[in-house]
């Protein structure tokens, strides 16, 4: 047998399970893609699923090990801000497409789906452009922002589902 992190095997679906395909590790990462969550706290006080800190902090280790985030360097005291690296911006459409698939074939919320709609049938310009939104805000790069952001309509239409139901 191999060593712990020697991959199962050489398949590229393996590939991708091994490093987010835990029970929490893409729903650590939807909180930071989607609800802009760079924090410890504000990731496990905001968690509509209920992670326990212990996960919490065992999947943000992994994800950071793995480099879909990274990690400021902080002093005592200080609050770790955890941001996005450009393979994990990448998982965008994959985002998209789980949330298309659990739409159609899982019971889900009218509150939960909204988001999942629009980037649904925003389609790949919509994701390309959220993909250019969270490169700025996370990797620091210089390209031009649009009014209103991906993120600003995403929250809009979850702010109308959730004040409606």
């Amino acid at each position: 047998m191999g060593e712990a992190n020697e991959p199962r095997s050489e398949c590229p679906i393996n590939a991708a399970i091994e490093v987010f395909g835990d029970r929490w590790s893409l729903l650590v990462l939807r909180d930071i893609v989607f609800g802009d969550r760079r924090y410890f706290r504000e990731l496990q006080a905001n968690s509509i699923e209920g992670i326990a800190s212990n996960i919490l902090a065992d999947r943000l280790k992994r994800l950071v090990q793995s480099g879909l985030l990274t990690r400021a360097d902080t002093r005592p005291g200080q609050r770790a801000r955890y941001s996005l690296t450009e393979p994990a911006i990448q998982l965008v459409p994959v985002f998209a497409q789980l949330g298309s698939w659990g739409l159609r074939h899982r019971p889900t919320s009218s509150a939960l789906r909204v988001r999942a709609e629009v980037l649904e049938q925003g389609g790949p310009a919509l994701w390309q452009e959220f993909m250019d939104e969270l490169r700025r805000s996370h990797l620091g790069s210089e390209s031009p922002a649009r009014s209103p952001s991906v993120r600003e309509r995403l929250n809009a239409a979850y702010l109308a589902a959730t004040s409606s139901s």
